[in-house]
């Protein structure tokens, strides 16, 4: 037997030693077990039962404490060597990893194989992938070096949406997961939506294979009550003792669940915007969890479309202001657009570095402010308030912009 196969056969059996002989630890885990399959338990009592028994029990590896974390484990490291067992990973040229520390091991696996690797940029504020790109000659320690996230963030490009990537695996961290192929992350949802972005991308199909790797107490039994479309499926669990194949059935998320996706979240994600844009001109569905609606079809009357009162500004107006100097009527449009908060009129203020956004009511007006938080135009953040009412005399230096087309899109389903 090759030394490394040796070392990775005495390392699994001492950790399964360790495992099968600590009574205590596994007397626990069964009625924890049972305690999470009890009715009327939630993920996030799932969530904090895992956390706390990975703490208390010391299996937990730095950065520590793991709650609110995919947690790292002692182990994981020879779990992520587990990998290599798989036929669809010896047959994978381009695979995603997420930036977690638990799966470290496999994205220096993945560098070593000379394999594509990309990685999701934090929160996906900056874009979706970043590919990672040792500098040429990389020694050992410097792949090292590249599958840390501060490698991560020293030795990656990004990928942008016109790139023509095809995935063909993708490998996420857990809190916890069935032997069922049923799976609850740290409950921000950026694993989940991050696949989903990959299906509106093309990057993924339902073929592609997901894989998890997480400690033998992650392994619970989860009701399938809490499962929703939106959530990702696995097809593989590699723990530091186990291979499982899940063999699960359940269809993996067809795309954004545009209905699940907040004007906040829009707001800080500006490839999130890109696609939802992409999409609305392909005539898909694309509304926000707390976007206005209209029936399907449903079309502006010239009554909405009338520009407001001379005497004042309604209450059903948004002012912004910062706008750059060099900005352009059009490039607000368009952007505004993109946001699916494209108003019934706007006003251009371009001497005054600013706009009033006319809406058809108070409740489109507010939604709007909501959408446009922390929005950028440019370099500039823009500023973003409700109109106080305002005499005609008081928009000087203005003029009305022609209507802006009907961008709300038919009512999403539940």
């Amino acid at each position: 037997m090759e030394p490394r196969a040796a070392w990775k056969q005495h390392g699994k059996q001492v950790l399964v030693a360790r495992w099968n002989g600590n009574k205590d630890l596994r007397r626990r885990l069964p009625s924890a077990r049972t305690a999470l399959g009890a009715r009327g338990v939630s993920k996030q009592d799932i969530r904090e039962q895992i956390w706390d028994y990975m703490e208390s029990q010391n299996l937990a590896d730095f950065p520590r404490p793991v709650h609110h974390r995919i947690p790292n484990f002692k182990g994981s490291y020879l779990a992520c060597q587990n990998i290599r067992d798989l036929e669809v990973f010896a047959r994978t040229q381009e695979l995603k990893v997420d930036p977690d520390k638990p799966l470290e091991g496999v994205r220096l696996l993945a560098l070593q194989s000379k394999k594509t690797l990309l990685v999701p940029t934090p929160r996906l504020r900056t874009g979706l992938f970043n590919k990672i790109t040792p500098p040429p000659g990389a020694t050992k320690d410097i792949l090292r070096k590249c599958a840390t996230s501060q490698g991560v963030r020293n030795y990656s490009t990004p990928v942008g949406l016109d790139s023509k990537v095809l995935v063909d695996l993708v490998v996420v961290g857990s809190v916890a997961v069935s032997e069922k192929g049923w799976r609850i992350g740290k409950g921000e949802g950026y694993a989940d939506l991050e696949y989903a972005m990959m299906v509106s991308m093309g990057a993924v199909s339902q073929g592609t294979p997901v894989v998890t790797i997480v400690h033998d107490c992650q392994v619970v039994d989860i009701p399938e009550a809490l499962l929703e479309d939106h959530d990702l499926t696995v097809d593989y669990i590699l723990t530091p003792t186990r291979v499982i194949t899940t063999g699960c059935e359940r269809p993996k998320p067809a795309g954004i669940a545009w209905s699940k996706i907040s004007c906040e979240m829009l707001g800080k994600m500006p490839i999130l915007r890109s696609l939802r844009h992409q999409e609305e001109q392909a005539g898909k569905d694309v509304t926000l969890r707390d976007g206005p609606r209209s029936p399907p079809g449903a079309t502006r009357s010239p009554r909405d479309l009338a520009p407001p009162e001379l005497g004042s500004v309604p209450l059903s107006s948004v002012q912004i202001g910062n706008l750059p100097r060099d900005a352009r009527v059009s490039e607000l449009k368009r952007a505004l657009s993109a946001l699916g908060v494209a108003p019934s009129r706007l006003t251009w203020q371009g001497p005054q570095h600013g706009a009033f956004l006319h809406y058809r009511d108070p409740a489109e007006a507010q939604q709007a402010i909501a959408c446009l938080q922390g929005f950028r135009l440019g370099a500039n953040t823009v500023r973003v308030v409700l109109a106080r009412q305002q005499r005609a005399s008081d928009l000087v230096g203005s003029h009305t912009a022609e209507p802006l087309p009907d961008h709300q899109p038919a009512i999403a389903g539940p």
